[in-house]
């Protein structure tokens, strides 16, 4: 197929954007566009203007943006531009177009999606996730099925049992690729990827992409257009980052104060454990704070039941662990706080991109421990900047205002002073002592 006017090809398989300005410009059918218009979207993001056109064009397609700025439509409407220019029947247990996420939550979200922007046409969706009944998706799928969004365990799944034949799929996206590779995902994606058609359109979607899933990804892919419209790993400029220096004990009051503000309307937390998550929000629920958590070890149905919950404002507090950091796309979030640091420094951009999202703005608040601070640092490095707060901080600990900055706690009202550096060759101690405290530094 020749790609679609206004976009050019290079030979390098990168994409050159010619100024489009409406979803009329992409080459989207019709019915398409009076769906998108009743949901209110006039103008198409960046990565949109590159992706859309280039997936009609039947490229493959690697793409990187920041989280929030429309990725899930860039692939859904061409998706969908298939279906309305099709006229080919579906077989029984067969699908169109393979979408997989990485989580029940994202997944979910794909799923509304498709349906909103479907709305003006016929186009037939389902959602194959674990956590709930297999029995229905198999019934779903019996029929045959235009778009299958599936987490790939349960997908193999229902393969395993001859309930979904894959010789129909013309299209595959991976959507947050990068956290499907990375999290262990990838056997379970190269064995979905091996039984697909080879003649097949693949699309590796995500808000970052490390050099090494990178490599692994351009694998899957048959000369791909590489579309990065934004740095990869940067967060959007409309959110506030900063960070507080406490101890661990110091960090539930610090969250307390944090969420009692009047300006945080609805906020998310994050820690890095289910327990962690339940521990915070009983020590909320004490305060007076209502909050409900969500992890893998809630049910799916109460996982759902609290995203409606937080969506609709019944709830002010979500606590989570990383399960939402992911695509999860709800409005008007004014604040993301890390009660933990995840150990995985890209997971921050998605954390905080919870918020300001849609042109809005937002704060991301991080409480970092002592023994968190080498993950701080690997989280700078990816964001390529030092979050505020923690200019002042030496490679111990930070200096400055103690009670915004300092590890360490205050001794009789007064801040603790830190101890003044020793000269290994004499000055203020022994060699011998010198040698002592480099091996401590290097062991810390």
């Amino acid at each position: 197929m020749a790609p679609d006017a206004g976009i050019e090809f290079r030979l390098s398989g990168k994409l050159k954007d010619s100024s489009l300005t409406n979803f009329s410009d992409l080459g989207l059918a019709e019915p398409i566009l009076r769906a998108v218009t009743a949901q209110g979207y006039e103008t198409p993001t960046p990565i949109q203007t590159q992706v859309i056109p280039a997936m009609i064009a039947g490229k493959d397609i690697l793409g990187t943006a920041q989280t929030g700025t429309g990725k899930t439509a860039a692939f859904v409407l061409p998706l969908l531009n298939v279906l309305a220019n099709s006229k080919q029947r579906l077989e029984p247990k067969a699908c169109r177009a393979l979408v997989l996420a990485p989580t029940r939550e994202l997944a979910a979200q794909i799923v509304d999606s498709v349906r909103a922007y479907s709305s003006e046409m016929r186009a037939s969706v389902t959602m194959i996730i674990g956590g709930v009944k297999i029995s229905k998706q198999i019934r779903a799928m019996q029929r045959g099925v235009d778009i299958v969004v599936a987490t790939p365990g349960r997908l193999l799944d229902l393969k395993s049992q001859g309930a979904i034949r894959f010789d129909q799929i013309e299209t595959v996206v991976l959507d947050e690729a990068d956290h499907m590779m990375d999290m262990g995902f990838l056997p379970q994606i190269r064995k979905v990827l091996s039984q697909l058609p080879e003649m097949r359109q693949t699309a590796l979607l995500s808000a970052t992409m490390p050099k090494d899933i990178r490599v692994l990804a351009d694998k899957f892919l048959n000369d791909p257009v590489n579309i990065a419209v934004a740095a990869v790993s940067k967060p959007v400029e409309r959110i506030d980052q900063s960070v507080r220096f406490l101890t661990s004990n110091q960090k539930r009051d610090a969250l307390t104060e944090i969420l009692s503000a009047k300006d945080v309307d609805s906020a998310i937390v994050f820690t890095r454990t289910k327990r962690g998550a339940d521990r915070v929000c009983r020590h909320l629920e004490g305060a007076g704070l209502a909050s409900a958590a969500i992890h893998g070890n809630k049910s799916q149905n109460q996982r759902t039941k609290t995203l409606d919950a937080f969506r609709h404002r019944k709830l002010r507090v979500l606590v989570a662990t990383d399960i939402a950091a992911r695509g999860i796309d709800i409005d008007k979030v004014s604040h993301v706080v890390n009660f933990e640091l995840p150990n995985v420094p890209e997971s921050y951009v998605h954390r905080i991109g919870r918020t300001a999202r849609a042109g809005e703005s937002g704060k991301a608040i991080t409480l970092c421990a002592p023994d968190e601070r080498k993950l701080l640092r690997d989280i700078e490095k990816v964001i390529g900047n030092r979050l505020p707060g923690s200019e002042a901080g030496g490679p111990d600990e930070p200096r400055g205002d103690t009670s915004e900055r300092s590890f360490r706690p205050e001794k009789d009202g007064q801040p603790r002073r830190r101890p003044r550096r020793r000269n290994h060759r004499g000055q203020g101690g022994s060699k011998a002592q010198g040698k002592g405290q480099r091996q401590s530094s290097h062991a810390s």
